[in-house]
């Protein structure tokens, strides 16, 4: 069990606001801010080239604690800018042509789907959009008969979409592409941190995941996970000297793990912080973390779904700590602007980001709020309150007033 008052107190920023942007940015505890800052004086004082030798042990264990988190070996583990680099150095790397299908998610994040539309118009690969089932998740006998047809070369999908609670049942996926002989990338954005992940169960080849959401690290972090067995399959995006070894003057040779995915420079006090939020995820025991998110995810979803004129749109057989709402008469952004207000952080989920999802259930946007193991149910109940006099001070009026 988590004790969330040590929780708490180890992040700052819970003594002045409920932060239920957690999906956006999370706060992030003591630890990686004193270890990110510490490293950025060590910088300042002795250099950054000397500083990365000298921390070169700190520097490797980050591989090390992420590897751990997701159940992988450090030598399957890359890092990047952000989960979206970390992505587009995969994907980017599969050679497409006509003939070769691409199979994804009606939930599919807005930026893996433009580059599904981008590598269409210039390879002409096929993408294939999987629709859902009566839960709204992808709808896995669907999936199946598409495995079963000719050409795809590709299973790519979100694990939990941007905007709303809904789980993809990515263990399924995963085993119905291992059995077709399809790779399965799967983008873990938002369940890195916040849900019990293990690649061997999960059955990806390869995974995607970002600092600055649940797991509570730095902005402009992410990593990728490759398995080694699919290593060869993707060939990284683009190379560097971080990447490749220039052997002769035309010659060049790939590194052997995951760090050929990599670029050579690097934020390295963001790295250090990213290590130190993964030890701090695994100091409370992902499982834990897990259980009170979406404890409290269910609790928020009750909360809101119990005023009158707010309608909780979220999908799905498993859902999350993230919930998604609109107010009737008021716009997304409305809602957020008046929460703010109130020191309480929300997001907008809008359609530019989920094309093939939110329009075909006539949504143009929701609001989105998303838990974390250190808020509190009183948080959720304050949150609720001022949602429902939000909804009192804007009640229908009589057009005779």
């Amino acid at each position: 069990m988590i004790d969330i008052d040590r929780v708490r107190d180890d992040t700052p920023g819970t003594r002045d606001l409920v932060h239920l942007n957690n999906a956006g940015c999370a706060l992030p505890p003591a630890s990686v801010l004193e270890t990110t800052v510490d490293y950025l004086r060590a910088e300042a004082a002795r250099g950054g080239y000397e500083t990365q030798r000298e921390r070169a042990g700190q520097l490797a264990a980050t591989y090390d604690s992420l590897a751990a988190l997701i159940g992988a070996r450090p030598a399957e583990i890359a890092l990047a800018d952000n989960a979206t680099r970390a992505w587009d150095m995969v994907f980017y790397g599969l050679r497409l042509g006509p003939g070769d299908r691409i199979l994804t998610c009606r939930s599919e994040y807005g930026s893996n789907a433009i580059a599904y539309l981008q590598q269409a118009a210039r390879t002409g690969v096929e993408v294939r959009v999987i629709g859902d089932d009566d839960s709204g998740q992808i709808d896995l006998r669907e999936l199946e008969r598409e495995l079963a047809r000719p050409g795809v070369r590709l299973v790519s999908m979100t694990h939990i979409p941007t905007q709303g609670g809904l789980i993809n049942p990515a263990a399924a996926v995963g085993a119905l592409a291992s059995a077709a002989g399809v790779p399965f990338l799967l983008d873990a954005c938002q369940s890195v941190g916040q849900l019990d992940l293990d690649v061997a169960e999960l059955k990806c080849d390869v995974l995607t995941g970002t600092g600055r959401k649940y797991l509570r690290g730095p902005r402009g972090t992410g990593f990728l996970y490759v398995r080694e067995s699919a290593m060869e399959l993707f060939e990284p995006a683009v190379l560097d000297n971080g990447s490749a070894v220039w052997t002769s003057p035309t010659t060049y040779e790939m590194s052997k793990d995951a760090r050929r995915y990599e670029t050579w420079e690097k934020n390295y006090a963001a790295v250090a912080g990213l290590g130190a939020a993964a030890d701090y995820a695994l100091s409370l025991g992902t499982a834990a973390i897990e259980a009170r998110v979406l404890a409290l995810g269910e609790l928020l979803r009750r909360t809101l779904a119990g005023i009158d004129r707010v309608r909780v749109h979220d999908l799905g057989g498993s859902r999350c700590g993230i919930v998604s709402f609109t107010v009737d008469g008021l716009a997304p952004e409305d809602v957020k602007s008046a929460l703010a207000a109130e020191r309480v952080n929300v997001s907008v989920s809008r359609s530019t980001s989920s094309q093939w999802d939110l329009p075909a259930r006539g949504l143009t946007g929701v609001v989105r709020a998303s838990a974390h193991y250190y808020n509190t149910e009183q948080e959720i109940a304050y949150a609720g309150s001022l949602v429902e006099r939000l909804v009192a001070d804007n009640g229908p009026h009589d057009p005779r007033d």
